[in-house]
C-alpha cells in the first residue's frame, strides 16, 4: 500500500492520504505532550507526506486543537485535509469529563447534538486551531443522541459549507444506521474493524460499499494491544483481560512467521475490505509518526491473511 496516496470520501471532492494523523495523542491522553513534542509531531507527518489530520474538541479539551493548528496554520491550506467534530462543547465544569486526559485545561466537554450546538462547536473549534474551515466534520459519539443527531445535527452540518459530513463512533449499528439517512459522504469507525474486533463487517461495511460511503478507520490498535501486546496492555482504553492479550500474540506470532511486524498488519488490515478508504493513526512523537509510515507501506504477503483466517484468528 502507498500511504500517502491521495484518494477521494465518497463522491466528494474531498481527498485524504490512505494513513491520516488522529491528533488525539496530542492532547494528553494517558500521559502528558509537551507543546514542542506535539508541534514536531505535526512537522513529522508533514514532511513524509501525511495530508489528512483529525482531531476534535474532546481531545485534551481543547489542546489538541491548540497544539495542531499553529503548524498546520502554517502549511498551504488547500494541500491539506482536516477534519474536526461536532456533538460536544467545551465548558467549565462540563459533564462528560473523561479521566484518559491527563492535562487540565480548566473546561471540560458536555455533549450537545442541537442545532446551535453544532454550529458553535464548529465556530470555536476553528477559534482554538486558528484556521479558517475544516474539510470534513463528523458527529462525535451520538450513541445516546440518535434523535436529536438526525433531526438537528446533521441539517445544522449540512450549512457549515464543509467538503463532507461523516459520523465517528466505536460502534458499527448505529453508524449503519446513520448511513441509511442519506445523509453522510463517509463514516468514521473506531477499534470495530481490525485484527482483534470485525464487527464492523457484518453490516457497517458492505452497507458503506454499495452506496460509496468511504469508510476511515481509527483505533487499529485498539488503543495499545495491536501495537504491544503485552500484559497490561489496553484494550479500547481499559486494561485488555488475559484471553484478549493471548489472542493478540497468537496473532502476533502468525506475522512473526511471515517477517511482519504486528504494527504494519494492524494498519493495513483494514484495507482488505474494499469500503475503507483511509486509516487513520494515532502518534504522540515524531519516531511514532514515522514508524507508523513504514509500517503503513510495508509489503505483506496474502498468504499472512490467508493464515489468519486458516487459524481462525480472524473472520
Amino acid at each position: 500500500m502507498n500511504p500517502l496516496e491521495l484518494v477521494p470520501l465518497g463522491t466528494t471532492d474531498v481527498r485524504v492520504t490512505r494513513l491520516g494523523l488522529g491528533l488525539a495523542p496530542l492532547g494528553g491522553l494517558y500521559t502528558p505532550v509537551a507543546d514542542q513534542q506535539a508541534r514536531d509531531t505535526v512537522e513529522r507527518a508533514w514532511d513524509l507526506g501525511i495530508r489528512y489530520f483529525d482531531v476534535a474538541p474532546l481531545y485534551g479539551n481543547g489542546l489538541a486543537e491548540r497544539r495542531s493548528g499553529p503548524v498546520l496554520a502554517g502549511k498551504p491550506r488547500d494541500e491539506f485535509t482536516l477534519s474536526t467534530k461536532v456533538g460536544r462543547v467545551l465548558r467549565p465544569g462540563g459533564g462528560d469529563e473523561q479521566d484518559i486526559w491527563a492535562e487540565a485545561t480548566g473546561v471540560t466537554p458536555q455533549f450537545d447534538f442541537s442545532a446551535a450546538g453544532v454550529r458553535t462547536s464548529y465556530a470555536e473549534s476553528l477559534e482554538r486551531l486558528g484556521l479558517d474551515r475544516a474539510d470534513l466534520v463528523h458527529l462525535h459519539d451520538p450513541d445516546d443522541h440518535f434523535e436529536q443527531a438526525v433531526t438537528e445535527a446533521l441539517p445544522a452540518l449540512k450549512t457549515l459549507n464543509v467538503g463532507a459530513i461523516s459520523a465517528g463512533m466505536n460502534q458499527a449499528p448505529m453508524l449503519a444506521d446513520l448511513v441509511r439517512t442519506g445523509a453522510l459522504d463517509c463514516v468514521l469507525l473506531a477499534g470495530r474493524f481490525t485484527l482483534l474486533d470485525q464487527s464492523g463487517a457484518d453490516e457497517l461495511l458492505p452497507l458503506c460499499a454499495s452506496r460509496n460511503v468511504s469508510v476511515i478507520a481509527a483505533g487499529v490498535f485498539n488503543s495499545g494491544l495491536l501495537a504491544d501486546p503485552r500484559p497490561g496492555a489496553t484494550f479500547d482504553y481499559v486494561p485488555a483481560p488475559a484471553g484478549l492479550i493471548g489472542r493478540a500474540q497468537a496473532i502476533q506470532r502468525v506475522c512473526t512467521r511471515h517477517g511482519v511486524p504486528l504494527r504494519a498488519a494492524a494498519i493495513q488490515f483494514p484495507f482488505t475490505h474494499p469500503a475503507v478508504t483511509c486509516v487513520l493513526v494515532g502518534a504522540r512523537t515524531p519516531d511514532e509518526v514515522t514508524d507508523a509510515v513504514a509500517m503503513a507501506g510495508l509489503p505483506i504477503p496474502a498468504v499472512l491473511w490467508k493464515d489468519l483466517r486458516g487459524e481462525g484468528l480472524i473472520a
